[in-house]
């Protein structure tokens, strides 16, 4: 089986809270400043608790598309990669780049640990305004990449917040899993 087939089967997307997924590792959909803010980011420092923010202060920041780690504390996951995506400004000021960076740094994060289940949220499609379409093309194609070169992750889910986002990113891997047939 080619690489890249093997690795799209490693991928699920699921519909529900990030913040309550029992895998090795949540991503966090990040400010730079590691702030609780609303959204995703909100939710998971709620259902962290107040050790998480002691630890995002004590880190002090993140620049936009790398990531920064800490401890899940409450959380089911092990710990919390806070990935910092892309404000969307049309497309002309490296978004794709940025935001496809985010998987990747993240990916390296969980494999630097060994980890072997990692969630994510779709990074930078809320407040940050980067188009859902687009967006989980991205994620889709650049996680699956990050796999197929390499065992860890065993597995990525890509966890949407309602039905839309839960269809968008599954056409995402679909059309990923069409152009990889032979």
């Amino acid at each position: 089986m080619p690489p890249v087939t093997s690795a799209l089967q490693r991928i699920l997307v699921h519909e529900g809270d990030l913040a309550r997924m029992d895998v090795d590792a949540i991503v966090n959909a990040a400010n730079e400043r590691l702030v609780p803010g609303g959204g995703v980011d909100g939710a998971i420092h709620r259902a962290a608790g107040p050790a998480l923010r002691e630890a995002c202060a004590a880190i002090g920041g993140c620049p936009t598309g790398e990531v920064r780690v800490t401890p899940g504390f409450a959380l089911k996951a092990r710990f919390v990669i806070h990935a910092v995506g892309p404000v969307w400004r049309g497309g002309g000021h490296g978004e794709d780049g940025l935001l496809a960076a985010c998987y990747r740094n993240a990916l390296a994060a969980a494999r630097e640990r060994g980890l072997s289940t990692v969630a994510f949220p779709s990074i930078s499609t809320g407040v940050y305004g980067f188009p859902m379409e687009r967006a989980a093309g991205i994620a889709a194609a650049t996680v699956a990449a990050s796999l197929a070169a390499s065992p860890l992750p065993d597995r990525v889910f890509l966890v949407c917040f309602g039905r839309e986002g839960l269809a968008v990113h599954e056409r995402a891997l679909a059309d990923l899993v069409a152009n990889a047939a032979p």
